[in-house]
């Protein structure tokens, strides 16, 4: 299951990626210089305690969640009868999962949004053991990640280990209210395992919503598109279901065969991680965009792609203006909230097969291949546009900025990435120069007329 996929800009530890963007591990850590309302004392504060740094919606959010786990932790926990099968149980799953986070730890484990597949073990539980022990679960793993894959904001891990835990919970009452004896899932019969499919069902889509909620409230700007399933993310999902059912049957059948099932989701794991610690590797930690090294490989795909077609391409640098008045007035928090908000802006706003990325600092580049100077200029100044009208909350106040972009077009302005890039740099410093909040094209030096030769009439 995904666990904390805020954007970047809520903190940021290697992430970050998307932080997502700037999303690494799973989680992100607020810088300790945050000014954000620092008349008034909330900077110190927000130091200390991160999660003050946030948006107040989302604050009110994560502690109402975390409240309603803490309110079913003590009311199973007069209603629970607590049997000696139903503890060994428990550890044995919670061994498969540390087991599990160790090989993460050796692998590594990619910063913003992880999967993790660790519901192979608290899936299980939520569906043989009382719910308490769902709570519980999430608890447990989550604390093991802290200690030993990655320290993180600690608000994080509590949320997600609280947004875990009631989502299985849930899905442990609905299974022990269908199923009286869960331990029925060892027979193999049709309509007990029908039932922990659903009951699987319902966990994940709990989960999925109590995140994405906290998502949007961290960035009502992100469409619910984007906080949502992907394709990709839908299948991860399915796997996962899988996997969990699976080690139920199993784990009923007999105890023992955890030992059978712990192989194959470490395997499963390790591949998963690996294919996430390569995208992390092309990703901006901050903002979710490719980064510099990254955006220049498929810059240069696309450079070669249209010279073989004979398509047309530009390419678009853009810097935030005053970036650094930002950065002194409200702290790097608001910061790096406003570059999230740039990049988030730029994904909404241009087509899947543009190349867009982080070029360092404050300065983004993106590639419109099949793009003329016309369309080029239409995109630049939408982007202009869409970017002046954003607004980034800081307590009673909200931040605006406005981006100044520099245009070049192959076959006019250069023929390879670096003539491009130079051509683009010099507009871009033309519309500074200008006063900002503009789209500047280069200026294509026509060339002299040649000199012309002296004539050999020497008619009267």
């Amino acid at each position: 299951m995904p666990t904390y996929p805020f954007p970047s800009h809520i903190a940021h530890s290697a992430i970050i990626v998307l932080h997502i963007v700037s999303q690494g591990g799973d989680e992100m850590a607020a810088t300790s210089h945050a000014s954000i309302g620092s008349r008034d004392g909330v900077s110190t504060l927000a130091g200390r305690w991160p999660l003050l740094g946030q948006r107040r919606p989302l604050v009110i959010y994560l502690c109402a969640i975390v409240a309603l786990d803490l309110a079913a932790i003590m009311v199973f926990a007069v209603t629970t009868v607590f049997q000696w099968w139903d503890l060994v149980t428990f550890g044995a799953l919670m061994a498969c999962g540390a087991v599990c986070i160790e090989a993460s730890r050796r692998l590594g484990m990619p910063a913003g949004v992880s999967r993790d597949l660790l519901s192979a073990w608290w899936l299980p539980v939520a569906l043989l053991l009382p719910p308490l022990y769902a709570i519980f679960a999430p608890i447990v793993l989550q604390i093991l990640l802290q200690v030993r894959v990655r320290a993180t904001v600690l608000y994080r891990r509590v949320f997600s280990a609280a947004a875990i835990g009631l989502a299985g919970c849930a899905a442990s009452v609905a299974f022990h209210w269908m199923i009286e004896d869960p331990w029925v899932l060892s027979l193999g019969s049709g309509p007990p395992i029908l039932c922990a499919v659903g009951a699987a069902v319902l966990f994940s889509l709990l989960n999925i919503a109590l995140i994405a909620i906290a998502a949007h409230t961290a960035d009502p700007d992100m469409p619910w598109r984007e906080v949502l399933w992907n394709r990709e993310s839908m299948l991860l999902d399915i796997v996962e279901l899988c996997l969990g059912v699976t080690v139920s049957i199993c784990c009923g059948l007999n105890l023992a065969l955890l030992i059978l099932t712990l192989p194959p989701v470490v395997l499963l794991q390790r591949s998963l991680l690996h294919a996430q610690l390569q995208a992390a590797a092309r990703t901006d930690a901050k903002t979710g965009l490719l980064n510099a090294a990254a955006w220049q490989r498929e810059a240069d795909t696309e450079i070669v792609r249209a010279r073989r077609t004979g398509e047309t391409l530009a390419l678009l640098i853009i810097d935030i203006d005053h970036f650094k008045r930002v950065n002194d007035a409200y702290g790097h928090l608001v910061g790096d909230q406003v570059l999230v908000g740039v990049a988030s802006t730029l994904r909404s706003q241009l087509r899947d097969y543009d190349v867009v990325g982080r070029f360092g600092g404050e300065e983004f580049v993106v590639l419109l291949p099949g793009a003329d100077i016309h369309e080029a200029r239409q995109v630049a100044e939408r982007l202009r546009t869409r970017i002046g009208h954003m607004a980034i909350p800081v307590d009673d106040a909200l931040v605006r900025v406005t981006i100044s972009t520099g245009v070049a077009l192959m076959s006019v302005h250069g023929d390879d990435l670096i003539d491009l890039l130079a051509a683009a740099d010099l507009a871009l410093y033309r519309a500074k120069e200008l006063g900002r909040d503009r789209v500047c094209i280069p200026v294509v030096q026509s060339s002299p007329p040649p000199p012309s030769l002296p004539s050999d009439d020497h008619s009267s």
